[in-house]
């Protein structure tokens, strides 16, 4: 037994009883498999004899029959249950772990691979439990049985059986060490694949506005690929046993019949005795059959039960460190357009009033414009309209007189560097996020991004610097520090418009600050509309607009005298 089987025994009772129970099934299935061998054995002998048939041998063996077919009955209901139940408590021990006291935060799990494991992963525990485990005690009793009533019957055909009994495991062992390795990497995939895709649905918004959603639509697609190769290679290997294992038990039956056959005819065993080893040897291996097949079947449940236990025992990572970072002069950008929102008013599906109601607002080229107001007040909608994420229900936007609707939009959102409030940074490097403001720049691009935004200080101190691996949403990284990289993104694009929505809030002051200082560098040359719940970047807006209930209800230069930029 396997450490992963051993440690479901120890820890899930559901299963030790219901491996009890399969023993005690496979004692009496047993028992009826050579009831109903020596029985059929004799009515046939009998019949062939001019015996006349009695009732009480007749009555005998259809009770038998009965048996079989209500123990195979109970044996399915009880396996079925016996999953549901395991499952059920797995699944529970899951949930409790991930929210409980001592769960890991919500940033750093694999939400898609989590997804993954309870959903479809714990679903593949079924055949581990309603075949290999039933089929495991059967293996273990029913040869036993079969052999040592045939040593009584026949001593020589009892022989054959034990000197062949034992290839049938030792093929399927060679066979399914194969097929564990495969099963494995077909988890994996199929892990990495649900992963990813929640990964990529849930930072959609970012893929837009950076113009890289086809190429995770491309990479989704050969992920899906890859698992379904991985998949038809695992069946192949398991419908490859599978003819090993027929082929071994035929010629081995075979080798028992062929001397019974032939003995038969020479007289040297009676009709009884023959039928009896031609109705038990088959018996003898069918276990051995059942119990490859059932193994292949349940590869899969147990590499999914490494899974959960894995994530069981799991520690919460530690955060990321900080450190002081350099500040190198900012990229400059050129072309900046003007932007221009006329009457525009925005509806959104399910709500009565207006998100947007007939807003005006001129943006000069290279002019820095704040937007300050509560919350619900439309901000977030206008720098959605201007991304192109939302369009107009009235009035119209243009970019350098040009109507937005007239624009493709792809091409559009290559002139637009977009810094929203919560950042999503995926399941990757951080040089692979940073790297999403532009797939061809090169590592010192990256670098030069970072230390302008003020981040390459805590990069460099991560453990794999910028190759570091980064859990969902960032994690491993701070609030800040997820900031500095999306600013980072924005600074390798050097695109001429910059949207920023709330770049500063949920930061404690120290993230602010830097933050802030990236944040002003950033906008230097370029045409930028920043939404601000806090002060610290009105300093460098040209003007202050205050939007209320979707209306720019003022308009005002901004109150505090700029600062210079460090």
């Amino acid at each position: 037994m396997k450490p992963v089987e051993r440690r479901l025994m120890r820890e899930l009772p559901v299963l030790r009883s219901h491996l009890r129970r399969c023993a005690v099934l496979a004692l009496l299935g047993a028992g009826l498999v050579v009831g109903q061998a020596t029985l059929l054995a004799t009515v046939l002998a009998d019949g062939f004899a001019g015996r006349p048939v009695t009732v009480a041998a007749a009555a005998a063996l259809g009770a038998v029959v009965a048996g079989r077919a209500v123990l195979a009955w109970a044996r399915g209901v009880l396996t079925h249950r016996a999953a549901a139940d395991a499952k059920h408590a797995l699944r529970t021990r899951i949930t409790d772990r991930l929210s409980g006291a001592a769960a890991l935060r919500p940033s750093a799990r694999d939400h898609g691979g989590t997804a993954t494991l309870l959903v479809r992963g714990l679903d593949a525990l079924d055949p581990y439990v309603v075949g290999h485990l039933p089929t495991t005690t059967a293996a273990a009793v029913v040869p036993v049985a079969v052999v040592a009533w045939l040593f009584v019957t026949d001593w020589s055909s009892a022989l054959v059986v034990v000197v062949t009994l034992p290839l049938i495991p030792v093929f399927g062992a060679l066979v399914g060490r194969h097929t564990a390795r495969r099963t494995a990497r077909q988890w994996q995939l199929l892990a990495r694949l649900g992963g990813h895709f929640l990964d990529v649905v849930a930072g959609l918004p970012t893929l837009r506005a950076f113009g890289r959603e086809g190429h995770q639509v491309r990479r989704v697609g050969e992920m899906a690929r890859a698992h379904r190769r991985a998949t038809m290679r695992t069946l192949r290997v398991a419908f490859l046993s599978s003819l090993v294992l027929e082929t071994v038990a035929t010629l081995s039956v075979a080798l028992v019949a062929v001397p019974v056959g032939l003995r038969l005819l020479q007289g040297t065993v009676d009709l009884r005795t023959a039928l009896i080893v031609l109705f038990l040897a088959p018996e003898a291996y069918l276990p051995l059959r059942a119990l490859g097949s059932a193994f292949h079947d349940s590869a899969e449940g147990l590499t999914v039960a490494g899974q959960v236990f894995a994530l069981l025992d799991e520690q919460e990572p530690p955060t990321g460190t900080t450190g002081p970072a350099p500040s190198p002069a900012p990229a400059a950008s050129s072309l900046a357009p003007a932007l221009r929102l006329d009457d525009v008013t925005v509806h959104h599906t399910g709500r009565t009033t207006p998100a947007l109601d007939r807003v005006s607002l001129n943006v000069a080229p290279g002019e820095h414009v704040a937007l300050v107001g509560p919350s619900g007040a439309g901000k977030s909608t206008l720098l959605a309209l201007l991304i192109g994420f939302v369009r107009p229900t009235a009035g119209r936007v243009t970019v350098s007189g040009t109507d937005l609707a007239c624009l493709d939009p792809d091409d559009w959102r290559t002139r637009i560097a977009w810094v929203p409030q919560r950042p999503h940074l995926f399941a990757a490097s951080v040089a692979e996020n940073i790297r999403l403001g532009r797939p061809d720049a090169s590592d010192a691009e990256v670098r030069e991004a970072a230390r302008s935004a003020y981040a390459d200080g805590f990069v460099e101190a991560l453990p794999l610097g910028y190759d570091t691996p980064l859990g969902e949403h960032g994690a491993g990284l701070s609030a800040g520090q997820r900031q500095r990289i999306a600013l980072a993104r924005a600074f390798l694009k050097d695109a001429p418009v910059l949207l920023l929505d709330e770049p500063t809030a949920h930061l404690d002051p120290a993230a602010e600050a830097a933050v802030t200082r990236a944040t002003a560098r950033l906008m230097r040359g370029r045409t930028a509309i920043v939404v601000a719940h806090r002060t610290s970047l009105l300093p460098y807006a040209d003007r202050v607009v205050t939007l209320r209930s979707g209306r720019a209800a003022s308009l005002r230069p901004a109150v505090v005298e700029r600062t210079p930029t460090p």
